[in-house]
């Protein structure tokens, strides 16, 4: 079975809302080593990166039927689980005393968090500008949107997303550039209509 075949996972998924636990298994085959590194280079933890792992699969499984095709493969939407458990868990990190030799620390979330602006303009037009960047994103054919979503909101450098897709590199970087510059098209319009 390819990793690039979209069509595989939501067979695999439609099994896994059937009951078939066996598809959670084949899931974890495909997609386990982009999850685990993605999770490994948000948490800088390999054992806080298993614990997310873990969760993000269990949730795959328990929440099955909160995936929605119109925003991007099982392979984007289980990456995107997997980020947000990645930062739950650095915060719940974070937030309490740590025992034991230091990990390496990945960046605070704080400091990559944007500090409120004194400018209600400007927070809104940020907003507005939020959301036609994400109405832009939609119009974008499947393939280009999750190489997108894959590197700017799973953070995934190029070679990770190949990897993750089994993809060549090539074809992610001329993805990624199609899809910027569509973007760009499509933000232009959007911001000057």
């Amino acid at each position: 079975m390819s990793h690039d075949d979209p069509t595989v996972d939501l067979v695999l998924l439609a099994r896994l809302q059937g009951g078939a636990d066996d598809a959670l298994a084949v899931l974890y085959d495909r997609h386990g080593a982009a999850a685990y590194g993605l999770a490994v280079r948000l948490t800088a933890s390999a054992e806080m990166a298993e614990e997310v792992v873990q969760e993000a699969f269990l949730a795959l499984w328990r929440r099955s039927e909160t995936y929605r095709a119109d925003r991007g493969t099982v392979r984007s939407w289980l990456l995107t689980v997997v980020r947000n458990r990645a930062i739950d868990a650095i915060r719940a990190r974070d937030g309490r005393p740590r025992s034991g030799p230091a990990l390496p620390r990945p960046v605070a979330l704080d400091d990559v968090i944007l500090v409120a602006s004194d400018d209600p303009e400007a927070e809104a037009l940020r907003a507005v500008e939020g959301e036609v960047v994400r109405g832009a994103l939609a119009e974008l054919p499947r393939e280009q949107r999750e190489v997108v979503q894959m590197a700017y909101f799973g953070g995934l450098t190029y070679p990770e997303v190949a990897a993750a897709t089994g993809i060549p590199l090539g074809t992610v970087k001329s993805r990624m550039r199609l899809a910027l510059e569509r973007l760009r098209i499509l933000v232009g319009q959007r911001l000057s209509a």
